[in-house]
């Protein structure tokens, strides 16, 4: 089986490549011609953990190809998947213009029939429109080519996204046809012998479920960063809370962590998207909208803590920054309560020295020489009044807290994200910030 991967960025790359290694001849295809050269150099243009085996492997097995030329991936391949970005637009919606271009090109070189994947996190009803642009174009050529068009939405975690999909809960598939059901059968064949769910059902469905996924997850993260907020202001552990709330079988342990807020490509987008749906159709999420305003206001809680200690009074103090990215094991910073705290403390007169293990060169790109780079998370105290943990990477959870302790000006340290013991610090004789706590 042969299949076409239009867009080699997050999900198209991490599709492409874990298909092949199903065991699907896989093309990936992008515009950009210096990210198709680094990937035939065996260059991987994004940080996710394993991936870069994968695509040697499979490139070396001859089952994973690079090109830019969409003509040259479509010949004999019995699907193209569409993995571009829906970035949000201005007001929030997502922008088609990437999926819808692709579907227009798609149009003017289709000659067999072929199923049409959106991989894509679109809005309910895109994958009509992508058929309404291939019909379009095909009409233009006077050509009469069948083809179907099909949902098969990503359920990826950045930092673990091989594993996620070599091994997913589910796989969820929406079609309108029965030819459609049987090709996307035949290449999730190899899925279907692990015994891995197939969910097939309809197109609108499909688009939905992404949505409702993501979005209920970030309820769950709003949701407990409210309870911990409350904790504090009670005297109450969110620790203890979130124990005892996770051990109901009805709720589940899952994403309820507190900490100073969720980021990414994916809560955030798809959150903002779900409800510019609903407004589109005359109805209000109203409690989606109110994630969404507890998550910007969560950005700013380490800020807060900061000030509060300090009297609001920072200028000319220095903070060493531990995490960039919006989580561990990812250089994205897209969202990220890094970008937050650091504009803050900026704005307010302090310094900062951040170090992340693999995010430094995307917050250098996104933010500048604004902020200081340290080559070790050590050196990055270095004369510090005080330490903020942002990302929970799990060399910041063990650390060796006597070097913390002569790198700092004062044992302050604000904790984020909740990764050590209130106790333990106590015990060591620093003032210690965590939240919910």
């Amino acid at each position: 089986m042969r299949i076409s991967v239009v867009g080699t960025g997050y999900v198209g790359l991490v599709s492409g490549t874990c298909l092949a290694e199903s065991g699907i001849t896989v093309t990936c295809v992008d515009v950009n011609e210096e990210k198709i050269r680094m990937l035939n150099r065996g260059e991987i243009p994004i940080y996710e953990p394993g991936l870069a085996e994968l695509v040697a492997k499979n490139r070396a097995d001859e089952r994973l190809f690079f090109t830019t030329s969409l003509a040259c991936s479509l010949k004999d391949a019995d699907a193209v998947f569409i993995a571009v970005g829906t970035p949000p637009d201005e007001d929030g919606s997502a922008d088609l213009s990437y999926v819808l271009g692709v579907a227009r090109e798609v149009g003017r070189l289709l000659d067999h029939y072929t199923v049409v994947v959106t991989k894509s996190t679109v809005p309910v009803g895109t994958n009509f429109k992508v058929k309404d642009a291939i019909e379009e174009e095909l009409r233009k050529r006077g050509a009469a080519v069948e083809f179907d068009v099909a949902s098969n939405p990503e359920f990826l975690k950045e930092g673990d996204a091989v594993n996620d999909f070599m091994a997913p809960d589910r796989i969820v598939v929406g079609v309108e046809s029965e030819r459609a059901r049987k090709v996307m059968e035949r290449l999730y064949h190899a899925f279907l012998l692990n015994n891995i769910p197939l969910l097939i059902m309809d197109i609108p469905s499909a688009e939905m479920t992404k949505y409702a996924a993501n979005s209920m997850l970030a309820t769950r993260i709003s949701f407990m960063n409210d309870i911990a907020n409350l904790c504090e202001l009670v005297g109450a552990d969110v620790e203890a809370v979130k124990k005892g709330i996770g051990s109901d079988s009805r709720i589940g342990k899952k994403f309820l962590n507190a900490g100073c807020g969720y980021g990414g490509s994916c809560f955030p987008k798809d959150v903002k998207a779900l409800i510019k749906t609903g407004d589109k159709y005359g109805y209000s999420m109203e409690v989606l909208k109110a994630v969404e305003d507890v998550n910007e206001r969560q950005k700013e809680l380490l800020f807060s803590k900061i000030m509060k200690h300090y009297g609001q009074d920072v200028k000319g103090k220095r903070f060493g920054l531990w995490g960039l990215a919006f989580k561990p094991a990812t250089d994205d910073m897209r969202e990220a309560p890094a970008l937050v705290l650091i504009e803050k403390l900026l704005a307010a007169g302090a310094a900062v020295c951040a170090f992340d293990p693999v995010a430094m060169a995307e917050c250098k790109r996104r933010i500048g020489d604004r902020i200081e780079y340290a080559a070790t998370m050590y050196e990055a105290l270095k004369g510090a009044d005080a330490m903020v943990v942002v990302t929970e990477w799990q060399e910041f959870k063990i650390p060796k807290f006597t070097y913390i302790e002569r790198a700092l000006k004062e044992k302050v340290i604000f904790d984020g994200r909740n990764i050590y013991s209130p106790e333990q610090m106590k015990e060591f004789g620093y003032v210690y910030y965590g939240v919910g706590k």
